[in-house]
């Protein structure tokens, strides 16, 4: 029975509570410290998870295509986060369909602040904080592995001349310079943000619109990814992005609309507007003031619309590199259409063939008769 507790803690989601209801009493749970081991257990089965992934799904694909080094990276990045989000997607619908979050939007602000969960509810704000936070230490293996490889090479070439003191010098720099300085920075932002936001959400009592929001940017993500995956295998293929563009801006619409409602509308108008951190009720007495409320809602505002304005500025810049690609591709066209219209006037002008012999422009045979001998 011991371990049997013990276990329980690291399975199962803890600080479960009795909450009495009209149909009897519903057990229910709010966050502790204890949910720090439940992650970690979790974190260790997302890893787990990643490596089967990797090893049986996405290496037979690559051996298959025969990516590029830059490719095959990014290849990896699109397919894990392809599963994932896939996965999330439709146990989010499936939360919020069940909870009536969506067929009630009004129960996104009533009665907050929410510090009892339903169990699905926390179980899959613990499973996406773990999530996240395996992609940390993935993303140091990343580097080590990248960075051997190219010691590795460097040490070889270096040995194989010779160097010895130059090699061991080489392989230490490249210990310390990562060769992948571009891409860390950008994973480590958007895991970053990811984990701001379901930590934020889960802390402060917002869970229902986070469902919400999270729904909403895997939904945008999962179309991303699946085009990058699409566009790998064949690169005249870009259907899928203009499908991601589409789906990228209603969602950015429906995020903004949501924020406008749950903050302009919602909270101000919550029953306890006193600041209670016992209670967990952190931001209903500061949307009652509307200086505070109209500032957060510009903020909002001027973030939805640097988005919009970093993706307006990405499809301009690919469909310039579009259209330009096709007229580089019709002036090539015309190029050769007119060579190869000055090939058949040079061949016109050298004679004309007639019954399928080249005939001289007099008529005559080009082809000298040959004389009989007397």
């Amino acid at each position: 029975q011991v371990t049997a507790k013990t276990a329980f803690l690291f399975i199962l989601p803890q600080y479960n509570v009795s909450v009495p209801t009209a149909d009897g009493e519903l057990v229910q749970y709010h966050y502790g410290l204890k949910d720090l081991v439940t992650i970690l257990f979790y974190i260790f089965i997302a890893i787990v998870l990643h490596a089967v992934v990797q090893e049986y799904i996405l290496d037979k694909i690559n051996r298959r295509l025969h990516l590029s080094k830059v490719k095959h990276g990014k290849f990896n990045e699109s397919g894990q986060l392809v599963a994932f989000h896939l996965t999330s997607v439709i146990w989010c619908l499936y939360v919020v369909v069940t909870e009536g979050y969506i067929s009630n939007p009004r129960s996104l602000w009533e009665n907050y602040p929410h510090v009892y969960l339903p169990y699905q509810v926390k179980f899959f704000y613990l499973c996406q904080l773990a999530y996240w936070l395996h992609a940390l230490p993935e993303l140091y293996f990343q580097k080590v592995r990248k960075v051997r490889a190219r010691g590795r090479f460097l040490g070889e070439e270096a040995l194989e001349r010779g160097w010895v003191e130059r090699a061991e010098r080489v392989e230490s720099l490249i210990w310390l310079f990562c060769p992948c300085q571009e891409e860390i920075p950008r994973q480590l932002r958007c895991i970053s943000l990811y984990l701001l936001h379901i930590a934020g959400a889960y802390l402060l009592n917002l869970t229902r619109l986070g469902l919400i929001l999270l729904l909403l940017q895997y939904l945008a993500e999962f179309f991303f990814h699946m085009a990058r995956l699409v566009y790998f295998t064949d690169e005249n293929n870009e259907k899928l992005f203009n499908v991601w563009a589409v789906v990228f801006v209603v969602t950015r619409l429906f995020t903004l609309t949501l924020y406008i409602l749950v903050i302009g509308f919602g909270l101000p108008r919550v029953e306890s507007q006193a600041l209670d951190p016992e209670r967990g009720n952190f931001f209903s007495f500061l949307f009652n003031n509307i200086f505070f409320r109209m500032s957060v809602l510009l903020l909002v505002c001027l973030f939805q619309a640097s988005v919009m304005w970093r993706f307006i500025h990405f499809q301009l810049r690919r469909w310039r590199e579009y259209w330009n690609e096709q007229s580089s591709r019709k002036r090539a066209a015309a190029t050769a259409a007119g060579t190869k219209q000055q090939t058949k006037l040079l061949k016109r002008d050298s004679g004309y063939h007639e019954n399928g012999v080249v005939k001289a422009e007099n008529g005559t045979s080009p082809r000298t008769k040959k004389l009989k001998s007397p």
